[in-house]
């Protein structure tokens, strides 16, 4: 059974249950929820109408918010050459090769984002076990293996989000804090929205995005109208 606290069945009796509502107010809505002591993240779940189990239908890609979200991510890199100091330029938190492979498998991923040089893929390719689950192993079809290394670490300092689907077909994001003012979360959301529709396969049919719900670390979710 479970037991919800007085302040979320406080919260539960402002949302408006499944009614989806237009995203400045879903937004508005949302911002009311901000009483905890945090700063709460803000998420997004969108259901897509996709056959995840059909490769053609998978959604995955990245985007870099308008406001970015609230917080500096930390990004370790494989490279070496000249490589080495354009990644440290660019405000990568750590810099490696076999070292930092041997670091990582002896049980360190304090770090948000891993970038690698093609030439790399060979010491990073082993560490998929430890980073493949965590979501943080570089990939060419997520932009972090790259030979542009200094743009994506960039980039993802500025607040660049990564998102590809779930086994239930289900897209979620963070997408700023609940202390951004309510504009700002509103043209994040609809970024991310309007890129998710921009990506959509070919191979689908029928309706794309079947729900839109944002919520906070520990609010409730609020239904937004998809169009």
């Amino acid at each position: 059974m479970v037991t919800r606290s007085k302040r979320m069945k406080a919260l539960l009796a402002k949302a408006p249950g499944k009614k989806a509502l237009p995203l400045p107010e879903a937004v508005a809505l949302l911002k009311q929820f901000n009483t905890t002591k945090f700063d709460q993240s803000v998420e997004i779940a969108i259901r897509l109408g996709i056959d995840p189990k059909q490769a053609d239908q998978n959604v995955r890609g990245s985007i870099v918010l308008p406001h970015g979200l609230g917080k500096t991510l930390r990004v370790v890199v494989f490279a070496k050459g000249d490589k080495v100091e354009e990644a440290k330029a660019a405000g990568a938190d750590e810099v490696g090769g076999p070292e930092l492979a041997e670091k990582i498998k002896a049980g360190w991923t304090d770090f948000d984002v891993c970038i690698a040089a093609p030439d790399m893929m060979g010491v990073v390719g082993p560490l998929g076990k430890i980073l493949g689950p965590r979501g943080l192993m570089p990939s060419p079809r997520a932009g972090t293996v790259t030979m542009d290394i200094g743009r994506v670490v960039r980039e993802y300092k500025a607040g660049k989000v990564e998102f590809r689907n779930d086994a239930g077909g289900v897209v979620h994001a963070v997408v700023g804090k609940l202390s951004f003012d309510a504009q700002q979360l509103v043209e994040n959301i609809k970024s991310f929205i309007d890129h998710v529709l921009s990506i959509k396969p070919t191979a689908v049919r029928g309706q794309y995005i079947k729900s839109i719900a944002i919520s906070a670390t520990m609010s409730p979710s609020v239904r937004v109208q998809a169009a």
